[in-house]
């Protein structure tokens, strides 16, 4: 789908790859950018920041509250009209502990931002999407929801969680024959600051401005799913054919990834 005259709503849409979108967004000639962020100076930051391209819009919203995005989506279509394009980019990833020395308002915060946000908000976008039969939307998940990863159960689990659910929805228009579009993006690690302290022994990790453009770019062409980089596409291809443990020694040892999150500091 086109960005050209689009209302485009990006979550987590204030910092990160979700501004760098915005940005991206509004100069391909999308008609208003609506902005959905927890932090309110990210927004005022980034609202004046891109309202140099065009019209910006941002609200406060913890996109894990159902209340609060369908409060929030009301006061967006009266305010703004309808949206075309939804990027779910709002994400968190909390630590890099192992699985028994996770509490719980971890596991849980983890799983109602990065797995249970998107279903809200979507759920809150779609209706209006297949009346008109017309919306793109595209959820970012990660390369940790394609390969079990230690030190970050949860978050794979979060971001396995949110693949298999866009995947289920793509099919369940199409069954329905909507021209209503769905795009499933699982990157490696982004140099936002999210990530900080990974290391990364051979796949590099990706500049922000380059994800986000190659997300763009699968928006536009209408991508069911996009891997970045193309490599991972194959992940699934290497787990079918390879037995368990050389699959494990091939990417966790040969490739580090199974290390990747060893000296993790992450945002602070």
């Amino acid at each position: 789908m086109k960005f050209e005259n689009a209302n485009v709503l990006i979550t987590g849409g204030a910092s990160g790859i979700g501004k760098i979108m915005g940005r991206m967004a509004l100069e391909k000639g999308a008609s208003r950018l609506i902005i959905w962020d927890i932090n309110p100076k990210n927004i005022a930051s980034a609202t004046k920041e891109l309202s140099i391209l065009g019209k910006v819009n941002g609200y406060i919203v913890d996109v894990s509250n159902n209340e609060l995005v369908t409060e929030s989506y009301n006061r967006v279509s009266d305010e703004c009209g309808h949206i075309d394009i939804l990027i779910n980019c709002a994400g968190i990833v909390t630590s890099n502990k192992t699985f028994d020395k996770q509490t719980a308002d971890e596991i849980v915060r983890t799983m109602n931002i990065n797995t249970i946000a998107p279903m809200f908000v979507s759920r809150a976008v779609l209706p209006d999407m297949l009346t008109r039969n017309r919306g793109h939307i595209c959820t970012i998940a990660s390369a940790g929801g394609m390969i079990s990863n230690p030190k970050m159960s949860v978050y794979a689990a979060s971001k396995w969680g949110v693949i298999g659910w866009s995947d289920s929805v793509r099919i369940e228009l199409q069954e329905m024959k909507s021209d209503v579009r769905i795009t499933t993006v699982a990157p490696y690690y982004i140099n936002t600051g999210m990530f900080d302290g990974v290391k990364s022994r051979i796949i590099p990790i990706l500049e922000p401005e380059y994800a986000a453009r190659k997300i763009i770019n699968a928006i536009e062409k209408d991508k069911i799913f996009k891997g970045i980089p193309f490599g991972f596409h194959f992940i699934r291809f290497w787990q079918a054919i390879l037995p368990v443990r050389i699959f494990d020694w091939f990417f966790g040892e040969v490739f580090g990834i199974y290390h990747s999150m060893e000296e993790f500091t992450g945002r602070k």
